[in-house]
């Protein structure tokens, strides 16, 4: 923001310089700065809705900047404005430029910010974490065109983000920074082939790898909590969490110049360039310690279960565990879910009936008690949709969805408090999850008093169980919201989540908008408290390697329709689903300088008004059969080995011959 110039109110320049292009930034006047901001520098920011108009058509928004800029008249903007929107992977670009942008997702709604940012074709792109929100797919792609932009036409970039494996893929050095202070600085190979000090470590150590599951290794997140900026250490900012830390660190370290090209912060670090401490085993040891200081004991009588065949739900003794003959905890079969466009005057004078979108397409999959199932695709794939028909957000259409063999009925109106109180969700924003008007401890005890009926002392017990279990102070039931990071929010709403002991908790995206080391905190945390609860998850992402490390079994979906249904281990093994192969090979590696084939979809992804014929991936699969693909439904293949299913024309046999592994071992 100061680099840009966008710095609040009350932001003061203490001392320094800003130099670009051999001009000190802080000295320009206003007029001066009009000359550089747009033309030669542009901004990619986090926060896409809060960022555009919600007043003014995307194109129009587009267009504007065109002819302020490159002083473009009105027919060469808005032309230009589809091609930009195009360039960036937006499906039906005219249908966007119509749009305002509450009409279009998260996901295109920064994807049309970083087609602004490209329009004026700047010399520095000061990209804020521009692809947080985006699917593997799409952010590849919009990766190689930050690539190409920066290779071809000498664009200088500050790529400021939390996931190390774009930084693997696209940076040149990195800059480490920890509570207001750069703690570590180096060329990208060097940095993560050695870091030097404890926190670099640490968000290293925090990145689930793909391949890694719960079962097999934990993920290690950093203990505590970053200091807030007014009462950071006198000594070294990350003492407090550094399990490296001596009396030294009590002072503030200088930057210390291990080589010419490298500064570290650490008064530690020749001793770890040495190797004779390692911050990654003392953190491990600091962590069990720690888990076995704070175990919370699951209370007899807190988990409720439901028998098979009965209707209404009965309540049981201790934590819940998978019963013999005992149904699934969620059985969707057969489950579409339609939304009706208004008909357009067009529409009416050529007497067409209204287009449907097709958001769910006739999608079936069980979750097991106590089991956690991945739902994986593209954004706009429909798993949201899906995820809302199940809680009773939005109506499905056709279909069947039980719970624990007792109907969901589609109206959320028509469904009983019992049934609220078995099915959960935690969503992917915490700062809307959360009424900014109740304290924590209000906004807890409203479900556990509502929904599982207990008294307002009763409610308060429960509380403070609940904020224990999420591993935070009972003090924090006084505190409001707004006075909570963004992990602390999280975790409160995943305690509202667990605090009626659901039979199933329904996650959307809810670690995609946190930093490693948070992430890694709250998926332990969802671990945890699963195991503990015995409740079944449905898990919704678009990053495959959080969802393979926490899922039991993963769903891919596409275009509203099931592709490929398997166990964790086995999806990551070919043969895969073509679709699923492409998934994979997006993802950025997090070593430096690795690369497998990769697999760049072709096209935009169809509009969900017009599904394709046959196949819905066939305009886009780069294993396309041809005709068979175009005209005819592909059937569900079954493995027999791994009773991995897919959805694709293409026998398993012929799959393996001509895959191989996406993700290397």
């Amino acid at each position: 923001m100061a680099i840009m110039g966008y710095l609040g109110d009350n932001g003061k320049f203490q001392q320094g310089k800003i130099e670009f292009a051999g001009r000190d930034l802080l000295s320009l006047s206003k007029d001066e700065k009009r000359q550089v901001w747009g033309a030669q520098m542009s901004l990619v920011p986090q926060n896409p809705l809060s960022s555009l108009n919600p007043s003014i058509r995307i194109g129009e928004q587009l267009a504007e900047i065109l002819r302020y800029v490159e002083h473009l008249d009105q027919a060469e903007a808005r032309s230009q404005s589809l091609e930009l929107l195009s360039s960036v992977g937006l499906p039906d670009p005219q249908r966007v430029a119509e749009s305002f942008p509450h009409q279009i997702s998260g996901g295109m709604q920064q994807r049309v910010l970083i087609a602004m940012a490209l329009s004026t074709a700047p010399r520095l792109l000061v990209l804020d974490e521009p692809t947080t929100s985006l699917d593997v797919t799409t952010q590849a792609t919009i990766l190689d065109l930050f690539r190409d932009l920066i290779i071809g036409h000498g664009t200088t970039a500050l790529y400021v983000t939390h996931n190390l494996g774009v930084v693997a893929q696209i940076c040149d050095r990195v800059a480490v920074l920890y509570a207001g202070e750069l703690v570590e600085d180096a060329p990208l190979s060097e940095l993560f082939s050695q870091p030097l000090h404890p926190y670099t470590q640490g968000l290293l150590d925090s990145i689930p790898k793909l391949g890694q599951n719960k079962n097999l290794a934990p993920l290690q997140s950093i203990q505590g909590q970053i200091p807030t900026l007014g009462a950071r250490p006198s000594g070294c900012v990350f003492e407090p969490r550094c399990p490296l830390a001596i009396d030294i660190c009590h002072q503030r370290p200088p930057i210390f110049n291990p080589t010419e090209r490298r500064f570290t912060r650490c008064h530690r670090w020749e001793e770890i360039s040495t190797g004779k401490i390692n911050a990654s085993d003392s953190r491990q040891n600091q962590g069990m310690d720690l888990e076995r200081s704070e175990q919370t004991p699951v209370e007899d009588g807190a988990s409720p279960i439901q028998r098979a065949g009965q209707t209404s739900f009965a309540k049981a003794g201790a934590p819940k565990r998978q019963e013999a003959g005992r149904p699934p905890a969620l059985d969707i079969k057969q489950v579409s879910v339609y939304f009706s466009l208004p008909r357009s005057f067009q529409d009416i004078f050529s007497r067409r009936p209204a287009r449907k979108v097709r958001a769910v397409d006739e999608v079936s999959f069980s979750v097991q008690n106590g089991k956690t199932v991945g739902l994986v695709g593209e954004s706009g794939s429909g798993k949201t949709s899906l995820a809302r028909a199940v809680v009773g957000l939005v109506e499905y259409s056709s279909g069947n969805i039980d719970l624990l063999n007792v109907p969901l009925p589609s109206k959320l109106s028509r469904r009983s408090l019992e049934t609220l109180r078995h099915l959960q969700m935690v969503f992917q924003n915490p700062e809307d999850a959360l009424n900014p008007y109740l304290t924590v401890g209000t906004s807890l005890r409203r479900p556990i008093m509502i929904l599982a009926k207990k008294t307002a002392q009763e409610a308060d017990a429960e509380v403070e169980r609940l904020l224990a279990a999420v591993r935070l102070p009972s003090e924090y039931a006084m505190r409001m919201p707004g006075q909570l990071s963004g992990g602390e929010k999280q975790r409160i709403a995943i305690a509202r989540a667990f605090a009626t002991h659901p039979e199933l908790l329904i996650a959307d995206e809810p670690v995609s908008s946190l930093d490693v080391s948070v992430q890694a905190s709250i998926l332990n945390l969802l671990n945890r408290l699963q195991v503990e609860e015995g409740s079944a998850l449905l898990f919704i992402s678009h990053d495959l390697a959080v969802v393979g490390y926490l899922a039991d079994e993963i769903a891919v979906v596409y275009l509203g329709r099931l592709m490929e249904f398997a166990r964790s281990a086995d999806l990551f093994e070919p043969p895969y689903h073509p679709y699923t192969e492409a998934l994979l090979s997006a993802i950025p590696r997090i070593q430096p300088g690795a690369s497998s084939k990769a697999i760049r979809l072709e096209g935009d992804i169809p509009s969900p008004t017009e599904v394709p014929t046959g196949c819905p991936f066939h305009t886009r699969c780069p294993r396309s059969l041809g005709e068979i693909c175009t005209e005819q439904v592909p059937p569900w293949r079954v493995e027999e080995q791994t009773g991995k299913m897919s959805f694709c024309h293409i026998p398993f046999e012929e799959l393996r011959a001509v895959q191989k592994k996406v993700i290397p071992s």
